[in-house]
């Protein structure tokens, strides 16, 4: 295995976004691809990693830049001077990822009809809005995610819907996990929520520690959500290129 990595451009309309791809170059054909959308520090190096963890899983990586000019905001202010307009215009945030996803199903190395997407923080508020959007995704998978549905018309959802949430998570409360959990019962998708007891938010994040904005890394949790990360892409893409895919 001799994983590749490279980026690429696309375009929002007057936006270029920069995506980073990760992929085993030893395979010829195209393979599953699986999203990754970031959290509000910009397409950075995590969202990069766990790139480059799909493809050593023998899938292809796409991480996307959902702010565009591959922006990696530092500071509190900058993160949320570019993450907060794009959760208060869900309709633009849904044309950004819309723009995302067909870039990434373009790429040779991406098989377009074997798609998942996983997403951290607002990277799972992407990641569920994807999945209302009724995009062609086997999987949906929000970490640590923003719940709250946007008020645009719905979607069938078509994806397997994934919610690992950390129960103690001050951006996103018990109130808003009983809502998603309604809105995709409502759906009538194949869901499933993980909610971990006294695990805060960022919990898959390792450097996360920061008690006053209650961002904590759990083990535990972050590993038990690994393990049904993995056993729902194997249930859709395990069989891939054979005839019984």
């Amino acid at each position: 295995m001799t994983i590749s990595t490279r980026t690429f451009d696309y375009r929002d309309g007057d936006t270029r976004c920069t995506g980073y791809l990760a992929y085993d170059e030893s395979v010829a054909r195209a393979r599953p691809g699986i999203l990754i959308n970031h959290a509000w520090g910009g397409r950075d190096d995590f969202a990069e990693g766990v790139a480059v963890q799909m493809a050593a899983n023998g899938y292809v990586g796409v991480a996307l830049d959902n702010y565009g000019g591959a922006a990696r905001p530092e500071t509190v202010d900058d993160k949320m001077s570019l993450m907060g307009p794009l959760k208060e215009d869900r309709a633009a945030l849904r044309q950004r990822l819309k723009a995302g996803y067909d870039a990434a199903a373009a790429l040779d190395e991406v098989d377009s009809g074997a798609m998942a997407a996983m997403g951290f923080c607002f990277g799972g508020l992407c990641t569920l809005d994807m999945a209302r959007a009724g995009l062609d995704l086997k999987a949906a998978i929000s970490y640590h995610g923003l719940l709250d549905a946007p008020d645009l018309p719905r979607s069938d959802i078509r994806a397997d819907v994934l919610v690992c949430h950390g129960y103690d998570d001050p951006m996103a409360d018990p109130d808003s996990l009983r809502a998603v959990q309604d809105e995709l019962s409502t759906s009538g998708c194949d869901w499933t929520v993980m909610s971990f007891g006294n695990t805060k938010h960022a919990f898959m994040v390792p450097e996360a520690d920061d008690a006053e904005l209650g961002l904590k890394y759990n083990k535990s949790a972050a590993d038990q959500s690994w393990a049904a990360t993995f056993d729902l892409l194997r249930k859709h893409f395990g069989m891939h290129g054979t005839d019984a895919a």
